[in-house]
């Protein structure tokens, strides 16, 4: 199982449009992919409420896990989506 962990960025966390951009990438990776904070349960990383639901603000550190062939860049690119301020954009 690959894991990263990322800072938030987005200035609103990951709430409305940072969070749907987040769930779109992570649900065409085809992978089974979970966001949480470090130390707390994970929620399904394709599920617009439960990413909404676990209320990361900005600055907040996340850990991402995903499971799978193909993994590993997954997640490098999930990273660097959650590294930008995507409600800037």
């Amino acid at each position: 199982m690959a894991q990263r962990t990322v800072t938030i960025a987005s200035s609103v966390g990951l709430h409305a449009r940072p969070a749907a951009l987040f769930v779109e990438a992570a649900s065409e990776t085809g992978l089974d992919i979970e966001i949480g904070r470090p130390g707390e349960d994970a929620v399904d990383a394709t599920s617009i409420l439960g990413v909404m639901a676990l209320g990361a603000t900005h600055g907040e550190e996340v850990v991402l896990t995903a499971d799978g062939e193909g993994a590993e860049q997954a997640l490098d690119s999930l990273v660097a989506l959650l590294s930008r301020d995507l409600d800037a954009e």
